[in-house]
């Protein structure tokens, strides 16, 4: 099973499920085409930003969990 955690890269978690983008999009991280997001972490990138770190990874463990029930 995939586990999703703050502290891993967002280009990492774009490259095991890009279905993950809108994910990313939906909770206003819209920089994942950004030079940074291949160095940054999640939790980082969420403190840059404004956005709660611990939803946004609630809910690509979410999509991870529903992936692997289909």
């Amino acid at each position: 099973m995939v586990k999703i955690t703050p502290d891993m890269i967002i280009s990492e978690v774009l490259r095991i499920d890009r279905g993950t983008a809108p994910i990313f999009l939906s909770n206003g991280m819209h920089c994942l085409g950004c030079p940074s997001s291949s160095g940054e972490s999640i939790a980082d990138a969420c403190a840059i930003h404004g956005i709660d770190a611990e939803k946004l990874v609630k809910e690509l463990n979410e999509y991870f969990a529903k992936k692997e029930q289909e």
